[in-house]
């Protein structure tokens, strides 16, 4: 997922997506512990999809804490 489509994203949409997003990475790394996936790069595609919604909700809180 691209920057440009998760700051489309509403607040509630990014919650979802967190959790969507974090549960396909524990099935991964589950699916990879009992046998080799194919693409093992899936694995840090998550991770690093994982932490741009994060950090785009983060600044998101950020910014309504310092404008209030």
């Amino acid at each position: 997922m691209k920057q440009k489509d998760i700051i489309l994203l509403s607040d509630q949409e990014l919650k979802e997506k967190i959790e969507t997003e974090k549960n396909k990475l524990v099935k991964l790394k589950l699916r990879h512990t009992v046998s080799p996936l194919e693409n093992p790069m899936e694995i840090r595609n998550a991770r690093k999809t994982i932490a741009r919604l994060l950090t785009e909700l983060n600044k998101r809180k950020n910014n309504n804490t310092i404008n209030k």
